[in-house]
């Protein structure tokens, strides 16, 4: 599987969109998260990121297709967060996201620490980010009676 990452451009917003609502649309149902969910957010919201200084913007590709995003957002003393990273549904479980958090380890080789959230109660996520060496902090945030943010760091 060749995967590869691409840095976005304002040209890419729409693509990136369209992407993350099929990404995280079932998340949304599953959920009912309308105000926290990527799968609610306007393009306007992409173009913002994407414009931002702080952050950079990753078209996920396999074979060339365009299969998912990742977001780097460049915080102090040379510690990152992720957020958000996806794939697309029909392209989950296959490895790609390991392959991606190796390659962002490899363009961010200087990184002094990483940090993400992701859904307390999504545990093939929770298992995907400990994988990948990333421990829970123990924070948690409550966002309605079905979905409980976990936050990691690594």
């Amino acid at each position: 599987m060749d995967i590869s990452l691409t840095k976005s451009e304002l040209k890419d917003a729409e693509i990136i969109h369209a992407m993350q609502i099929k990404s995280f649309m079932p998340l949304l149902e599953k959920y009912q998260d309308h105000e926290t969910s990527p799968a609610n957010e306007l393009v306007e919201k992409i173009i913002e990121r994407i414009n931002q200084t702080f952050s950079d913007y990753y078209i996920i590709k396999s074979e060339g297709i365009n299969i998912g995003g990742v977001r780097i957002v460049k915080m102090n003393d040379k510690h990152y967060r992720v957020s958000p990273i996806f794939i697309l549904p029909d392209q989950q479980g296959k490895g790609i996201a390991q392959e991606v958090f190796q390659m962002l380890e490899q363009i961010y080789f200087d990184a002094n620490g990483w940090e993400l959230e992701t859904i307390l109660q999504e545990q093939g996520n929770c298992h995907l980010y400990e994988k990948v060496g990333y421990k829970q902090t123990g924070k948690t945030k409550v966002i309605n009676d079905r979905l409980t943010l976990v936050f990691y760091k690594k």
